[in-house]
């Protein structure tokens, strides 16, 4: 059984401000929950250490693997709470979003997504964050 995934704005919400949807509802047989993806390779390596582009790159790279891993793909995917170390990369963050989700969701429906503002990451170099929940 495939997961019915629906993604919706309310009316009485508005539109979103930016690229998310307000709402997921969700019928599935099984939930994939996806620790959050730091900028790691494969060999624990730091991929992009100060520069955030390369960083947000690696980490929705290291989403993907892990979607895969389980026989999903960006279309389980149902939310995203992603952290930002320092809130000027907040545009970065936005440009990266605006050129690869309609890639990731070409059907336009972006998931929820919750951006939190933190200290510091487990390490000083990490820049961004992302936490993941698939439906399948």
């Amino acid at each position: 059984m495939a997961a019915d995934i629906k993604i919706y704005n309310p009316d009485e919400l508005g539109p979103p401000m930016g690229q998310y949807t307000h709402v997921t509802r969700v019928k599935a047989s099984e939930f994939l929950f996806i620790a959050g993806m730091l900028s790691g390779d494969s060999k624990g390596n730091i991929i992009g250490a100060g520069d955030f582009d390369k960083q947000v790159t690696q980490v929705f790279s290291n989403v993907e693997a892990a979607l895969k891993s389980a026989g999903a793909s960006w279309a389980n995917v149902v939310q995203f709470t992603t952290y930002l170390v320092h809130s000027q990369d907040i545009p970065r963050f936005m440009e990266f979003r605006l050129r690869e989700f309609p890639k990731m969701f070409p059907n336009g429906k972006y998931p929820p997504n919750t951006l939190l503002m933190v200290d510091r990451l487990v390490q000083e170099p990490f820049l961004v964050e992302v936490q993941t929940i698939a439906a399948i």
